[in-house]
């Protein structure tokens, strides 16, 4: 069952299309990681999905309410924990989440056994009454989930949920998320730049650039789409190239050798790697390296869009906001 469904979605800025007729389903429980380099567009349609923004073109509901027609119905569905810090320093983390339950009418007899609930989720309750100006980038960002969580939303979007976090934080809130789903069936919607994280966390993937929804699907189905494994290896013999005789063999899709090293690209890798070096064998050849490679999600963008993430930059006002950003958490 789609708990978000969009058609046609569509936000100009004056002369720039953010957003171009982007179409999709998000089906209820699961995570759905929206990927893009900076001014792709993930945070435009998260705005408008959250009824930050309303559509120029295009409807999008949640929760089967639409977001223009039905905008109050939807923010009280929701959770929002956007890239950067909202949360108050000189306030306690209980004080934000008491303001945050106002600000989301929470009533007062289920507020304090909601904001303890959440607060333990996150492991928090032990500082609640310490000011966040005490807190770490980690406990800000986690303090930052709690007022997501509040009111039990339905849907719960994630801007950049790990943004310039170390390390080991960011491998605790990616324990967070997954409890969020398993244990209290919360779909999440997650914009993030690091691929590793979308392929840990996400049931499915679309990749967005220019405004537009270049690939959609599971992370397995879009590192398959890309056409296989790859295979590197390299032989005893240097003085000739075998690249036309490795391609005929079985599962094979192409094969070229580059330096002294075969990269086989081949469907079923587990299965083509053995049958391969078995073939090789016959030819009177020794294998002196191999190994087997999987598409990866970088490779899928770059199969997609001809760009890496990495090599992308924003506009000014986007990296000024990063920086901030990584700023604050990091003290």
């Amino acid at each position: 069952m789609s708990i978000i469904e969009t058609k046609g979605l569509t936000k100009v800025f004056g002369k720039l299309i953010a957003v171009d007729h982007v179409s999709f389903n998000v089906e209820e429980g699961e995570i759905f990681g929206f990927l893009g380099p900076n001014g792709a567009g993930k945070t435009t349609t998260i705005n408008m999905l959250t009824t930050l923004l309303k559509p120029t073109e295009g409807t999008a509901k949640v929760a089967g309410m639409d977001i223009v027609k039905d905008a109050n119905k939807v923010r009280s569905l929701i959770g929002l924990v956007p890239q950067d810090l909202t949360v108050d320093e000189d306030l306690t983390g209980m004080e934000n989440m008491l303001l945050q339950a106002t600000l989301y009418n929470v009533p007062k007899e289920v507020a304090k056994k909601r904001i303890e609930e959440v607060l333990s989720l996150v492991e928090l309750k032990d500082v609640a009454n310490r000011k966040v100006e005490t807190y770490s980038g980690g406990m800000r960002k986690r303090l930052e989930l709690a007022e997501g969580l509040l009111h039990y939303p339905k849907v719960l979007f994630l801007d950049e949920p790990t943004l310039g976090l170390d390390v080991q934080t960011r491998a605790v809130i990616w324990d967070y998320i997954k409890k969020l789903k398993e244990e209290h069936g919360i779909t999440i919607f997650m914009t993030t730049h690091y691929m590793e994280e979308a392929d840990a966390l996400c049931d499915r993937i679309a990749i967005i650039d220019y405004g537009k929804i270049r690939a959609l699907g599971k992370p397995k189905e879009l590192k398959d789409s890309i056409g296989g494994d790859v295979i590197e290896l390299v032989l005893s013999d240097y003085s000739k190239d075998f690249s036309e005789d490795i391609a005929k063999m079985p599962y094979v899709i192409d094969a070229k050798r580059k330096s002294e090293t075969y990269r086989i690209k081949v469907s079923k890798g587990e299965e083509a790697l053995p049958k391969i070096i078995e073939n090789i064998l016959k030819m009177n050849l020794k294998v002196s390296k191999v190994s087997l490679i999987k598409p990866t999600l970088d490779q899928v963008y770059l199969e997609y869009t001809g760009r890496s993430l990495r090599e992308i930059e924003g506009n000014r006002e986007e990296v000024m906001r990063m920086m901030r950003n990584i700023r604050r958490v990091r003290q």
